[in-house]
């Protein structure tokens, strides 16, 4: 290891990492010993690990560069070897074995950190305030620990609130882990907080820019940062997409138990970073400008006003839930109405009665896997059966389980609640007419999704009627299957006219469209690509 770091010594009770602060990199032990801590609840440090020499300190956040998410401290002199993220990824390439076992550390560490909830931001307010809820579901979904304090039960949280003069109707607030107090701050603000995005450098010119990190996006990534393009991602949320919204995907190649969609995103994920890929997330594009000039570089209007540039461009954007036309909708979104059933939603419903509707193979692993949990599940559709809908596997499985009901000819007609909390659930039934109330907490919307393209206005792509991006000979010209009416930008995944909407379909399309890219990229005069740049084993390891 000692080829891809430098020595550094540091005396007695140094800090080496400061939660909230970006460390140099990852470090190993050379002499001496190291401490590492974080503050819980109470104000008062607990000790995670004591590293010895031959040990290595440092998660998942060292592998990109991002704050650190614990407080480490020289216990008596010591010295390391620090190998900093760039470095650290070349020693993945140039030695695999010993990057494996690195990289499983890394993965592991960040589990144990997100168990516990040390070194992430402290969110003060009510577990079932919608604010809250949303705030936590996205820490979750972006895989950052997280506290929460509850104003009326947690002396912390009224320590908190009388230091920072908060009034309680501005409440949840938000203490990042730098000391920043936010007032119920939106998830881009928050990002930025906890280090989860950065500024973009808009001189940089990346070979490829993905915009969606869903699967199709995260598997384009993969493949062209393992080949050596400079890859940047971008997506307005979290990673995963739809999929990593899934409770349970049993139909994927190679997993016959089935696995979670945020677990089979989130190894898609470190992946892509493992092999050099940035990510900017959450970080949402609002335009597209084609090139004007000889120079074929496309620019990404972002909606935080900056831009990004690069040589080509592949929208894996994906597409939008569908939401119910119900008047009110919006008022009960994030704390009783969800598009997702993940673990967090299945403790807040465990038990209850809850309405779900949809008939398609994601309503039905959702119904599954609530069932499962406890829930009592009323199943509307709106046609007469899930056969045409869903896979026979799903339909044979919730025919099974005596607490889901299934309401063939269903729609919700009303909801009825206050203050984002729901209390009642209204459908009609097509076949007679005759409106039905429920009094449920809880109502999971899965009836499918429009194309995320509104970005694309004025770019000059080709959609269609429906607005998902046309490619190939539907666009127009004769160029690669997955290539738009504009010439190096590529749409892959669920925003493709045409495409099969199925997590295997579109990671092969993200391995297939990287082909392409290197085409595409090949046949631009001007400045080499970054896999153009690496001609040898030492060259290799310098530009990553």
């Amino acid at each position: 290891m000692r080829r891809f770091g430098e020595r550094h010594s540091y005396p007695s009770g140094a800090a080496i990492y400061t939660i909230g602060r970006a460390g140099p990199g990852l470090m190993v032990v050379l002499s001496g010993s190291i401490e590492v801590t974080y503050a819980d609840k109470t104000g008062q440090r607990t000790a995670i690990v004591t590293h010895e020499a031959g040990h290595f300190l440092g998660e998942l956040a060292q592998l990109a560069g991002r704050p650190s998410l614990a407080d480490a401290s020289a216990k008596g002199p010591v010295e390391v070897l620090i190998i900093p993220p760039d470095r650290l990824r070349a020693l993945f390439v140039g030695e695999a074995e010993l990057g494996e076992r690195i990289m499983r550390a890394l993965i592991l560490r960040r589990v144990g950190i997100l168990e516990t909830g040390s070194g992430g931001p402290i969110i003060v307010g009510r577990a079932d305030n919608g604010d809250v809820l949303r705030l936590q579901v996205f820490l979750r979904r972006n895989g950052q620990p997280h506290q929460l304090l509850n104003p009326e039960t947690d002396a912390q949280a009224k320590t908190l609130i009388e230091r920072f003069h908060v009034d309680p109707g501005q409440l949840p607030v938000v203490l990042c882990p730098g000391g920043q107090l936010l007032r119920n701050p939106g998830e881009d603000e928050l990002a930025r907080c906890v280090g989860l995005v950065g500024p973009i450098d808009p001189n940089r010119v990346y070979d490829v820019v993905i915009v969606g990190a869903g699967p199709a996006g995260l598997a384009t990534a993969v493949y062209a940062a393992s080949e050596g393009l400079s890859a940047l991602v971008l997506d307005c949320r979290a990673f995963g997409g739809q999929a990593g919204a899934s409770a349970r995907i049993e139909n994927y190649l190679g997993f016959p138990t089935g696995i979670t969609g945020m677990a089979l995103m989130a190894r898609a994920y470190n992946q892509a970073q493992k092999f050099g890929a940035e990510m900017a997330i959450p970080d949402q594009a609002d335009g597209l400008i084609a090139p004007t000039d000889i120079s074929g570089r496309f620019v990404v209007k972002l909606a935080s006003n900056e831009h990004v540039t690069a040589r080509s461009i592949v929208i894996a954007s994906g597409a939008r839930y569908r939401q119910l036309p119900v008047a009110n909708l919006h008022e009960f979104e994030g704390s009783s109405v969800h598009y997702w059933a993940s673990q967090f939603e299945a403790k807040l419903c465990s038990g209850q009665d809850i309405a779900l509707v949809g008939g398609g193979n994601s309503a039905g692993q959702a119904a599954v896997f609530l069932a499962s949990q406890g829930a009592k599940v009323s199943m509307l559709i709106r046609g007469s059966g899930l056969a045409d809908s869903m896979s026979s596997y799903l339909v044979n499985r919730i025919a099974g389980l005596g607490n889901i009901q299934l309401i063939p000819g269903a729609q919700v007609s009303a909801l009825e609640g206050s203050n984002g909390a729901l209390e009642a659930v209204r459908w009609r039934l097509s076949a007679t007419g005759q409106e039905v109330r429920k009094p449920m907490h809880h109502l999971f919307l899965f009836i499918g999704a429009q194309p995320n393209t509104d970005w694309l206005a004025g770019s000059g792509i080709a959609l269609d009627p429906k607005g998902f991006v046309l490619t190939g000979e539907d666009a127009g010209h004769g160029g690669h299957v997955l290539e738009t009416s504009r010439p190096g930008v590529f749409a892959i995944g669920d925003v493709r006219a045409k495409s099969i909407k199925r997590v295997a379909a579109a990671v092969g399309e993200g391995a297939q469209v990287v082909a392409a890219l290197h085409g595409y990229l090949s046949s631009r005069a001007g400045e080499p690509t970054a896999a153009a740049m690496v001609s040898s084993p030492s060259a290799q390891v310098r530009s990553r």
